[in-house]
């Protein structure tokens, strides 16, 4: 790519669109800088940016935009089909995404991650067993650190392990990863993507570029992620936590691979049978790249999670608090409720991503789940999957606030409050992170329970 006669438009100022604007501009591109979104923050990057040479693209010129510019390098948060990038189609030209640039020039070796749960946690705990390892590496991606921001700094040696979301797929292409790990498929983002086919087709992506010298983890548990192995020409090795696999598995309380011991489960940090497969997942790719096997189990065992994953904030009341704010979809939250060991309040509710929630009510209502708070944009389309499921001991309000404070007054002593909200944040927090925060920073105002 010549930097020099090329003009890009680099759509969304968030964090991605902001390195890939500082990052060509840092090679000399003319770059066209636009967003949709009026705001304080991005006014003032805006400014920051044109200072540094781009220019910026207001509403009502970026249809002349799309004239000028020969590359749209497109924010995941924007969707194909809006009609910046049909006018750019349209046109015959370019459409990247920041992780696609960063594809074009990432110097290390790339281990990719997609799925519909489980991402982050496995690209941490797998970045977690790369520096235990002795590997510079980087955690990058959809997790929050654009892959753009890295290449610069990770060489031939080091690795980056990428967090690749379906909306990241749409705009990637050149990617070919060591490594490309698919965790397992539900239904998520079906009111971006339309329908389970379309979101399955994307999910298969990271697996396109894989030749018979690189390698695919899959889910061997999951019927869906199972038959990814009959359209990779990369080599498959499987997890799961059902079957001794040609690979990973769960046998007895301890994790092997091939016959060969890694761990035992219950010395494990982490509990829930969704981090067993996170762990399998990564012991599957530390074996292809030949790590030391004391090591790998050493930094599993230690490894503590991440933020807003169904994470304990404090006691308060004899109540337990805990942030699963990442829980967006209905198989992260039956997930969450599973891992509960005490009668829990749930608080479910957000932006409506194109669910059937039935199911979810369908398995709660006879588990440890004592009450639902439903609140948020979709609460009467939550109200209403409850009632059809016979569930019913459920409250409902508008406000994320009120609907804490009711969980606070409703929950008894011994019980757990759980966030974990089967829905996206975008109808009042800019996402997922912000209203874990908002959660944690409410129970925090709460007295804390003092040990005698």
């Amino acid at each position: 790519m010549y930097f020099g006669n090329q003009k890009f438009m680099v759509a969304g100022m968030s964090k991605s669109g902001e390195s890939c604007a500082r990052f060509l501009l840092e090679r000399s591109a003319q770059v066209y800088v636009y967003d949709d979104v009026v705001s304080d923050n991005i006014t003032a990057l805006s400014k920051e940016l044109e200072e540094l040479g781009a220019h910026i693209v207001t509403a009502d010129k970026y249809i002349d935009a799309t004239l000028i510019c020969d590359i749209l390098v497109l924010s995941p948060g924007i969707p194909i089909d809006n009609p910046l990038p049909v006018a750019f189609r349209k046109q015959g030209k370019a459409i990247i995404g920041e992780e696609e640039l960063g594809a074009l020039f990432l110097r290390a070796t790339a281990v990719a991650v997609t799925g519909t749960n489980g991402k982050t946690t496995t690209v941490s705990m797998l970045n977690s067993i790369l520096n235990e390892c002795g590997i510079k590496s980087s955690a990058c991606g959809n997790i929050g650190n654009p892959l753009i921001s890295e290449v610069d700094k990770l060489g031939y040696g080091d690795c980056a392990v990428i967090e690749i979301s379906s909306f990241q797929l749409e705009t990637l292409s050149s990617l070919r990863p060591h490594v490309a790990i698919v965790t397992n498929i539900s239904e998520d983002h079906l009111n971006r993507h339309y329908n389970m086919e379309n979101y399955i087709f994307l999910k298969s992506k990271i697996l396109r570029n894989l030749r018979e010298s690189e390698f695919a983890v899959l889910n061997y548990d999951d019927d869906i992620v199972r038959d990814f192995s009959r359209s990779t020409k990369g080599t498959t090795v499987f997890f799961s936590m059902n079957e001794r696999v040609d690979g990973a598995y769960y046998e007895n309380g301890s994790l092997y691979f091939n016959g060969e011991k890694y761990l035992d489960v219950k010395d494990m940090t982490l509990n829930g049978a969704h981090n067993i497969y996170n762990a399998l997942a990564c012991i599957a790719t530390a074996h292809i790249m030949g790590l030391d096997k004391n090591k790998v189990a050493s930094a599993i065992c230690s490894f503590k999670g991440i933020s807003h994953r169904i994470e304990i904030i404090k006691k308060s009341g004899g109540v337990t608090y805990i942030n699963d704010s990442k829980g967006t979809n209905v198989d992260a939250t039956l997930k969450a409720v599973q891992a509960m060991t005490e009668p829990t309040v749930l608080l479910l509710g957000g932006k409506d991503k194109g669910y059937d929630y039935l199911p979810l009510f369908g398995e709660i209502k006879d588990g440890r789940v004592v009450h639902a708070v439903l609140y948020g944009e979709n609460r009467f389309k939550l109200l209403n999957s409850a009632i059809k499921a016979g569930f019913v001991n459920f409250s409902l309000c508008s406000e994320f606030e009120t609907a804490v404070h009711i969980a606070k007054f409703i929950s008894k002593p011994g019980q757990c409050v759980l966030l974990s909200p089967a829905s996206s944040s975008f109808d009042c927090f800019a996402n997922y992170e912000e209203r874990g925060n908002a959660f944690k920073k409410l129970v925090e105002g709460f007295d804390e329970d003092v040990e005698e």
